[in-house]
């Protein structure tokens, strides 16, 4: 198997720049996985944010986390599906912060986390750009996408996969595509156990201290009509070592309407003779929709988001679509139950 592509950001700004972009338009096209170093976020700070959430864990979680699981699976002797082995939190950041509303974390917690997020966002905002100059479109193209009305969805997920004494029983994270538009990860560099899928094979994201991966969600797949596309990934549990990671999504507004970019669509028509392969949709319906099937293969929400009319509008301008037929039914199905 390749290797899997690190990209060195400092080498934008010399004689090899045309020959980074070329790597990180392969990365996107074939893996829908990269890994930055270089990056621009001091290594200072990734290392102060590393403690501090470990220490979190230590304090507030790990026995909270260690009570649940003894209440949940005492004796794991079958395959476990419907938990993933893995306790976790989330910081909104935009567009409101919850920061400063979750009561066991220090003064000194908030401050460097307010730090790492503006840190976090920049370079998310610069690889937007970096995508939409590979891909042809006008510099700012996807963030104005991903805009609505009140500018990004913007948030983090603190997660620690402590070891696991079935790991053959238990997901560490169960195998999925994520609904955002890119994902930007600090893991842990000691403990691993990220994998994605490619070419049929589940591949170890090789853990490397200080650097950042990037992984593309469903939007972008949207945006690019499928160029650039969103790859299933997983965590195994371990058994020694709780693995830390700290993943920030940076994705549309609720209220941001999303289709394929009109300049990648040209010529693709005789390609999907006429049919609508990625359809336009307002971001909070297809969260809504990624709620309920989140392990489910992506294709099946992009076809419930499609117009079950000839008319292309989708839900964002009132059309009907199969995606109210399907909430209709779960509401059916759980007074039902």
């Amino acid at each position: 198997m390749e290797n899997f592509p690190v990209i060195n950001l400092e080498k934008l700004n010399c004689e090899e720049r045309q020959g980074t972009m070329e790597k990180i338009n392969d990365a996107c096209e074939n893996w829908g996985f990269l890994k930055l170093v270089n990056h621009g976020i001091a290594h200072e700070l990734l290392d102060t944010v590393e403690r501090l959430n470990k220490e979190h864990y230590r304090k507030c979680i790990e026995k909270r986390f260690t009570e649940f699981v003894e209440s949940k699976a005492p004796d794991v002797e079958a395959e476990v599906k419907d938990m993933d082995w893995e306790s976790n939190f989330f910081l909104r950041h935009l567009p409101d912060s919850n920061l400063f509303e979750i009561s066991d974390l220090t003064e000194e917690y908030r401050k460097v986390m307010k730090e790492f997020v503006e840190q976090i966002q920049k370079l998310a905002e610069e690889l937007l750009d970096l995508l939409c100059e590979n891909l042809g479109l006008e510099k700012g193209y996807l963030k104005k996408a991903f805009h609505g009305s009140r500018g990004p969805n913007f948030g983090t997920k603190v997660a620690n996969n402590p070891p696991c004494p079935n790991p053959n029983l238990v997901k560490g994270l169960h195998p999925h595509t994520d609904a955002s538009g890119i994902i930007l990860l600090f893991q842990d560099d000691k403990v691993s156990g990220l994998q994605l899928l490619k070419d049929g094979e589940w591949i170890s994201v090789p853990p490397k201290r200080h650097s950042i991966v990037i992984n593309l969600g469903d939007q972008i797949e949207v945006i690019t009509n499928g160029k650039y596309k969103s790859v299933e990934h997983r965590v195994i549990a371990q058994t020694n070592g709780t693995m830390m990671s700290v993943a920030s999504f940076y994705n549309p507004g609720s209220d941001a309407v999303i289709f394929p970019a009109p300049t990648l669509m040209e010529g693709k028509e005789e390609e999907t003779n006429g049919q609508i392969i990625y359809p336009k949709f307002v971001f909070e319906d297809y969260m809504k929709l990624y709620a309920a099937l989140k392990l489910q293969a992506k294709e099946p929400r992009f076809d419930a988001m499609k117009p079950t009319s000839s008319s292309t509008t989708g839900t964002a301008y009132g059309g009907k679509s199969l995606f109210v037929d399907y909430l209709r039914t779960c509401a059916s199905d759980k007074l039902n139950q």
